[in-house]
């Protein structure tokens, strides 16, 4: 399957990687402009952007872009001396590479956050036209079709009384971060007391749903929840890992993504991380040498 092809499928599973492409190569780097590659999140490469040590910095930073969800400008240069950041790009010395430099652009796809709007109401209709252009993937469903996913970002209920229990039960137990009930505290009130969940899964229900700014129309209702919902999401983003976690090379001190995908070994219930099958090579040739690099 070509790139291009995976890309494409990749997408139409919603499962989010980086798309690499080399813009600029200098020789003797084995790259060449237009190259690409796909980073997947498990750190796996898809694609040719240079040869095992320039994906180890490919990998590295198409991880961090992942997790971050901003592009980023990777140039891999041959030398030992640390990387130089500056905004929307960085600069990674690679001790590996015999020669020449190789300039990468980094690009997130990650799918649109999906959000289940259960109801036919017209609270509903205006939470799927307000939510899409803030970039909510909304699906609109009546009460006895919702089937929340793992991985949605939200489920709200607008469907008055229509198929409410179990589309909640099933977005609790399945711990989407939102769930909202649009109902009168006196009624939601009941609807909550039924659900066949924990107190603590209980708990996690906004009913009624969104902030308090007065809403009296569907459309100002259904703001008062998007606006509720984007500041949790972004509460939650703010104390999410910035970064995956990462390991020095002690052959040649690159720094390298500590993910399975990377070469690494196990040594006496320690794991050591390298760039490429050539440093761990050397490394189990003589563990000790290099002991208290690792």
């Amino acid at each position: 399957m070509s790139v291009t092809d995976t890309a494409a499928e990749l997408t139409r599973t919603r499962e989010p990687f980086v798309q690499a492409t080399v813009v600029r190569a200098q020789k003797p780097t084995s790259a060449h402009a237009g190259d690409t590659a796909l980073v997947r999140a498990d750190g796996s490469i898809d694609g040719f952007v240079g040869g095992t040590c320039a994906e180890a910095s490919v990998r590295e930073y198409g991880l961090m872009t992942l997790s971050t969800n901003q592009p980023l400008l990777l140039r891999i240069v041959p030398g030992e001396v640390g990387g130089a950041a500056e905004e929307g790009a960085v600069t990674v010395a690679n001790p590996c590479l015999s020669g020449g430099s190789v300039e990468i652009f980094l690009e997130p796809r990650v799918p649109a956050p999906r959000m289940l709007v259960v109801g036919d109401s017209p609270i509903a209709e205006a939470l799927a036209d307000l939510g899409r252009p803030l970039g909510f993937d909304v699906q609109l469903v009546a009460g006895e079709q919702a089937q929340p996913r793992e991985g949605d970002a939200a489920l709200v209920v607008a469907s008055h009384g229509r198929g409410e229990e179990p589309a909640l039960t099933a977005a609790l137990r399945l711990g989407i971060p939102y769930v909202g009930l649009i109902a009168s505290r006196i009624r939601g009130a009941g609807v909550l007391a039924a659900l066949d969940v924990t107190d603590e899964q209980r708990s996690r229900v906004h009913s009624p749903a969104g902030l308090d700014i007065g809403g009296r129309t569907a459309a100002e209702i259904a703001l008062s929840v998007l606006a509720e919902m984007v500041a949790e999401r972004r509460a939650a983003e703010r104390h999410a890992p910035a970064a995956p976690a990462s390991g020095i090379d002690p052959v040649c001190g690159m720094t390298v993504s500590a993910v399975d995908t990377s070469p690494h070994v196990t040594i006496d219930g320690t794991t050591t991380w390298f760039c490429c099958e050539g440093c761990r090579t050397a490394f189990l040739a003589d563990p000790a040498r290099y002991a208290a690099a690792s």
